[in-house]
């Protein structure tokens, strides 16, 4: 059997109501809840959504903080407490998670090649700030910083069953009597319904990534008598994936009519001896191809065949065929939260036999296969109230515990403590974490349990395992590896970026008259935003003004509003200074405004200190809007004259600005250039960093070097071609799969630079994106 199927869950989750928002949303929170709670109620709402009102000022997510959202998004809130920082609505509906790891990135290297990272700021509504990582940023946000504690369960269960494990249970409360009632029950009431084969990810015909896959040709009639045959492959790991090395079929009375090795198309990496038996040894002399296999298989099968298997998914994909008729015995035996019985186990509780033992080496496909047949057969025997008597629940919880050494516990109070890992959610849920890495920059994750490793030799074939990979689990971590920047180039780039932002947050406005009113002048340019700095530049014939603003916003709302009009008779421009730092500073704006995370934001200046009460005063504006974020002076701690709405669609955004900014309001305002926690960061950028405007910044010679060659490894083109590849994988994820992109920083003896985490659900993101072109 393959390691990763057993007890992987792929079964929808209860249904759970959806999280409260937490009294620390910022601004418009408390009236939010009402519309919140109504969105609840709408029968339509089915689909998992996202919310990051985030709440502190500098808009940074620790690593603990992202380790709650990973724990919650695997069990859900009744068991494992709510993140502290976001929202997950409807996670009952979410059916995958996937973390993309940019190992050596930082937040400078996502805004210093901003328009580079198009496909991924484009994707993710959601972004944010992570502080400088540890020795072991993996380790971190799964919570593995902690050292396992004693209740954690042992890699085999061994020994045999105890006679006393039973409980007193109520038989109604069951998951096998809630799905197939307490009466027996036929053949065709045990097999997959359509709907369940594409919930649990069998292959099916019309599926795009089943287009090569063979049909075995079975559609005749189904009854109760149809015969039944136990499949189980054993698979290897090569170049392209997962392939199959060995099929066993096993017929209605233990006849084994096909038992054949298989040579794999493509390069070995790994044999999975340990799971599968196989070794070089066995498969150097087999000649028999895939091909082969499904060809006999086709011939053996009669029309109207059952195909038993336990995870009969990952069999079906080895072999690529498609089969309408099957039995899953890891879902017939249903567990509790959708989780699934190891074979080893349903084997010695049910049949009293013990199979896989420790001192075989790997599998005997053969014998699973007839494990398998044998299972179905007797809960067909004896039926589901049989199957509930047994406590398999309790059975299980028992041998874990007395395999342990430990004393019976409390599985909700483990889980809801504050430092149990990621890997003990997904264990307490038959699940297993899919971690893929370079193999020199495995860590400590790759060798904790419950975790599924790969080991790469490049980025490339890490991004290629991938594609095989993630869809076979539920929890996937994939990490790239990229040479962070030399201290030298930090420097120079964290320069520069400073100044960038400085500069297309200037304008320079002019001509004007000698005798012009700069009273009037500094009144109508501080009318777009908060002004840092405002000089009269005298170099010219006549006089022009240097205002530089403290938000790009204000920047750019003065340069639309006032470039091109009449002052005392002279028609003056407003424009940045254009220096190599700003030329490219309109399509920089124009990207911007389009990232998914801008998209329902708009900014706003001459609001005062009551706005916010008069907001919620009316209607509708209210509609549609998630947060106001009301920036305060950090020296005196008052509200500043602007601020930040953000809706939940664009069009509620457009609506919201042109009454704002209509004869009512009276305020001026635009759409969004900057996210939050961006602001955070320009914040805190010491003074002695910036320059003049207009003073030239050379980089240094092997950089130019690098761009004129274009050489591969340059980060700026790094940035496009990675964030490219990623772009695609996620577009290919299935609808429904929390994904997280989290560029963790760097920190060394000569700095440390903050990370940036971007995120989202597939098919929100989708939808937004969709709804706005």
């Amino acid at each position: 059997m393959e390691p990763e199927r057993e007890g992987t869950e792929r079964h929808p989750r209860k249904v759970r109501k959806r999280r409260q928002a937490p009294n620390k949303l910022v601004g418009a929170a408390e009236a939010m809840k009402a519309s919140w709670d109504l969105e609840e109620s709408q029968p339509e709402a089915k689909k998992a959504r996202l919310s990051t009102i985030l709440f502190t000022d500098n808009c940074e997510v620790t690593h603990d903080q992202l380790c709650e959202l990973l724990k919650y998004a695997v069990l859900g809130k009744s068991n494992v407490p709510k993140p502290s920082w976001c929202q997950l609505f409807h996670q009952n509906h979410l059916n995958n998670v996937v973390v993309f790891v940019l190992q050596g990135m930082s937040q400078l290297h996502f805004y210093r090649f901003y328009l580079e990272f198009g496909c991924l700021r484009k994707a993710f509504r959601h972004k944010f700030r992570l502080p400088p990582p540890s020795s072991d940023f993996l380790a971190d946000i799964v919570g593995l910083q902690t050292k396992q504690r004693a209740g954690d369960l042992p890699k085999t269960m061994e020994g045999p069953l105890p006679s006393n494990a039973k409980a007193t249970i109520n038989l109604q409360n069951d998951p096998i009597i809630q799905k197939y009632g307490s009466k027996k029950v036929g053949l065709t009431r045990c097999l997959l319904t359509k709907e369940e084969m594409r919930t649990f990810h069998f292959p099916l015909q019309g599926f795009p990534e089943c287009e090569n896959f063979l049909l075995t040709k079975c559609n005749g009639s189904i009854a109760d008598n149809s015969p039944l045959f136990g499949l189980d492959c054993e698979m290897c790991l090569t170049s392209k994936g997962r392939e199959l090395t060995r099929i066993s079929l096993v017929a209605e009375g233990g006849c084994c009519v096909m038992d054949e090795l298989v040579k794999p198309e493509n390069k070995i990496l790994d044999y999975l001896t340990s799971f599968s038996g196989i070794t070089k040894k066995i498969l150097n002399p087999v000649t028999t191809k895939l091909k082969d296999v499904q060809r006999q298989l086709k011939a053996l099968l009669p029309p109207d065949a059952v195909l038993v298997g336990h995870s009969l998914d990952l069999d079906l994909r080895a072999l690529k065929m498609i089969h309408p008729y099957v039995i899953d015995t890891s879902l017939l035996y249903v567990r509790e939260q959708g989780r699934r019985f190891k074979l080893k186990f349903l084997a010695k509780a049910i049949l009293g036999k013990d199979i896989q033992c420790p001192d075989r080496l790997g599998h005997d496909a053969t014998e699973d296969a007839r494990i398998i047949l044998e299972l179905a057969q007797y809960f067909l025997k004896y039926g589901p109230k049989k199957i509930a008597e047994l406590n398999l629940e309790a059975l299980a919880n028992h041998q874990e515990i007395q395999a342990a050494g430990q004393e019976p516990r409390n599985t909700t109070e483990i889980l809801q403590h504050p430092n149990t890992s990621v890997l003990e959610c997904l264990d307490s849920v038959g699940q297993k974490l899919l971690f893929l890495t370079r193999e020199i920059d495995a860590g400590e994750l790759a060798s904790s349990r419950n975790c599924q490793t790969i080991k790469c030799l490049s980025n490339k074939e890490v991004l290629e395992q991938a594609r095989v990979e993630i869809p076979l689990f539920p929890f996937s971590i994939v990490q790239f590896s990229f040479k962070a920047f030399s201290p030298i180039l930090t420097e120079e780039m964290n320069k520069r970026m400073r100044i960038k932002w400085t500069e297309i947050s200037t304008v320079y406005a002019g001509p004007f008259s000698k005798n012009c009113n700069l009273r009037a002048l500094k009144r109508l340019f501080k009318s777009f935003g908060p002004v840092q700095s405002m000089t009269f530049v005298l170099e010219t014939r006549q006089p022009h003004l240097c205002i530089q603003y403290e938000v790009l916003e204000a920047a750019q709302l003065a340069i639309e509003s006032l470039d091109g009009i009449l002052v005392d008779g002279t028609c003056i421009k407003v424009q940045r200074p254009v220096t190599e730092l700003t030329l490219d500073c309109e399509t920089l704006v124009n990207e911007l405004e389009g990232d998914s995370e801008n998209q329902g934001s708009i900014y706003l200046f001459g609001v005062s200190e009551t706005f916010k009460e008069q907001l919620l005063q009316e209607p509708r504006l209210f509609l549609g809007l998630e947060a106001v974020i009301l920036p305060k002076d950090l020296k005196n701690g008052k509200q500043k004259k602007y601020c930040f709405l953000k809706f939940k669609s664009f069009g509620s955004a457009q609506r919201a600005l042109n009454i704002l900014t209509g004869k009512d309001w009276k305020l001026k305002g635009r759409h969004a250039l900057t996210p939050r926690h961006l602001h955070a960061w320009l914040r805190g950028l010491p003074p002695e960093s910036r320059r003049p405007a207009g003073l030239r910044v050379v980089p240094p010679p092997f950089e130019q070097e690098a761009l004129q060659t274009l050489k591969l490894d340059h980060p700026k083109i790094a940035a496009w071609r990675w964030g490219r590849k990623i772009g695609k994988l996620y577009n290919s994820l299935c609808p429904g799969t929390l994904c997280l992109i989290l560029l963790p920083g760097t920190k060394s003896t000569h700095g440390s630079l903050s990370g940036l985490g971007l995120m989202g659900i597939k098919e929100e993101e989708e939808s937004t994106i969709s709804g706005l072109s």
